[in-house]
């Protein structure tokens, strides 16, 4: 190892006395079995063929909500740099580090036929003593396989340490409306501690007392502590449940959005339809996405503010919010639009959006925030700040996205891997039918818009690419003069619904199977509705609520 010195930048090899260079994942090529690994639900098993190198290598089979996540909890040095990588073979297989004290990691293929590397780098946290590697699948895909998983970094210390014991004495301190504060009995021979939130770990700790941020009001969790060495991780210790305060202007758990729903964009804005408080949108609607959210000078940092034309006080649309939310319905604000300019590129500026967007929702009432950034978004980044508004919102957390057809295509395209990233989290996607030109089907035809086969074979992209039926809805203009092309009748809306559905009402393109699962439909804009006589709402949404 060299005589080491005094001092080390982080990031340098480790001083002496340390594990360094050598791979850190223990059972690394699953040469002896799963020993090491802790495989979600079952999932995981290890098999002769196809191994990579060696005699083994994991296959993991995703199931329902099962993800087959496969994961290991590692020593490592505070500050330190790490290298993570793994081949592997299959449809949608992800690699990736949690627990990192700083941006946590995780890379992925769509398609790998054969052996493919993968790999990663992170930098830990000033307090970080282990983080935890793993690999999973995604939902509805094909069991996948994953072998030879190499992290190479500095180590945490000696390895002929015994694992220490679980900690004691864990008691929650003060609260807040976004934080609990934890302590625990010190451990002998424990160089860090993992704090876990309901079963997932949310950070490390140098000291034998952490404060976990981010959560959200009135809410209940649950607490548990382990400590670490070099030599590996303990058994949790018991857990503790402690609960958030009310925050201040916090809307309180939102209502569930319906199995069927219709969603529609609200105006702050006076375009020639009709202007609209929120207590006028008509009952229809399930979803109300309050259009739009405006950037700031801070990176990914948004505000919302009325316009002062609709002559509409801030003190009544919070009460009209809260009234369409007592009547089931659920408001979110939308971030984008065709002028917006709201870039989310970095972990800064994403944070800055979580943070943000949190800070409307308390202010307002919103129930989520809707993704509208027609000029494109970063999907490593985008899906960073959805995980941390959702970590701060908690489960209520209502999440919908309108991109552009082109925007769909393909699982490769940014918005439809940030849709898949957050697939856990997302309550749909109601992708613009319109303002477009002609698309590729699911079936590799071309189709123009303005028909029942562009609706269908578009929607069978992404039914069949990877989201839940209940993640996909049909986004069509209220009226023709809400868009500058695609407008469809109603009718033309409720068939291509029956269609994917029912396989009734379809046209050129039947769908290999039916969706009786999907969300429902989305206009532009409840307001150009209006403007129309309500007609589009008043045909598309009773046929979306008896869907099967």
């Amino acid at each position: 190892m060299g005589s080491g010195s005094a001092a080390h930048a982080a990031g340098d090899g480790p001083p002496a006395g340390t594990v360094s260079d050598g791979n850190l994942a223990r059972n690394p090529g699953f040469e002896s079995g799963l020993a090491g690994w802790t495989c979600s639900g079952g999932s995981g098993a290890v098999v002769g063929s196809p191994a990579r190198t060696g005699s083994g290598a994991l296959k993991a089979a995703p199931a329902g909500a099962d993800n087959a996540r496969c994961a290991q909890t590692v020593t490592v040095r505070p500050g330190s740099s790490y290298t993570l990588s793994a081949w592997v073979q299959g449809s949608y297989v992800y690699l990736g580090a949690d627990g990192t004290g700083t941006t946590d990691v995780s890379t992925w293929t769509p398609s790998a036929t054969s052996w493919q590397q993968l790999t990663t780098t992170f930098t830990t946290g000033p307090g970080t003593t282990s983080v935890t590697i793993y690999t999973h699948g995604w939902y509805g895909q094909p069991a996948y396989f994953a072998d030879d998983v190499t992290l190479t970094g500095p180590g945490g210390g000696d390895p002929g340490e015994p694992v220490p014991g679980a900690p004691g004495g864990l008691r929650a301190g003060a609260v807040t409306a976004s934080s609990v504060a934890l302590s625990w009995d010190a451990v002998s021979g424990a160089t860090g501690y993992n704090v876990y939130r309901d079963g997932t770990k949310v950070l490390s700790a140098e000291g034998a007392s952490a404060t976990v941020t981010g959560l959200a009001a009135s809410t209940s969790y649950r607490f548990e502590v382990s400590a670490a060495n070099a030599a590996g991780e303990s058994p949790k210790s018991a857990a503790v449940t402690a609960t958030t305060s009310p925050g201040g202007g916090d809307p309180g758990p939102g209502p569930s959005v319906p199995r069927h729903a219709v969603t529609g964009y609200w105006q702050n804005f006076n375009n020639g339809a009709t202007v609209q408080k929120i207590s006028d949108v008509q009952s229809q609607y399930d979803i109300i996405a309050v259009a739009f959210a405006d950037a700031t000078t801070t990176p990914g940092a948004v505000d919302f503010r009325l316009d002062p034309a609709l002559n509409y006080t801030e003190a009544q649309f919070k009460a009209d919010i809260a009234a369409k939310r007592a009547a089931g319905k659920s408001v979110v604000i939308s971030i984008g639009g065709e002028r917006g300019t709201v870039t989310v590129n970095d972990a800064s500026s994403a944070a800055h959006f979580a943070d943000s967007v949190y800070a409307l929702m308390q202010e307002y009432g919103f129930d989520g925030v809707d993704i509208d950034l027609e000029n494109g978004l970063n999907p490593t980044y985008m899906t960073q700040a959805l995980r941390a508004l959702s970590a701060k919102a908690g489960s209520k957390l209502v999440i919908t996205m309108a991109p552009q057809t082109i925007d769909m295509q393909s699982a490769s395209a940014g918005y439809f891997k940030t849709a898949l990233n957050i697939k856990d989290i997302l309550t749909v996607v109601n992708m613009q039918y319109y303002n477009s030109g002609s698309m590729n089907g699911c079936d590799g035809k071309v189709y123009a818009q303005g028909s029942v086969d562009f609706l269908t074979a578009l929607a069978c992209i992404q039914l069949e690419g990877g989201l839940d039926p209940s993640q996909v809805g049909l986004g069509l203009p209220a009226s023709p003069r809400a868009a500058g092309s695609g407008y469809v009748s109603p009718s033309v809306v409720n068939n291509a619904l029956d269609c994917l559905a029912k396989g009734t009402n379809c046209g050129s393109f039947k769908p290999s199977r039916t969706y009786p699962g999907i969300r429902g439909a989305m206009t532009w804009s409840t307001n150009w509705d209006a403007a129309n006589g309500s007609s589009w709402s008043g045909a598309v949404g009773p046929h979306v609520h008896g869907l099967p």
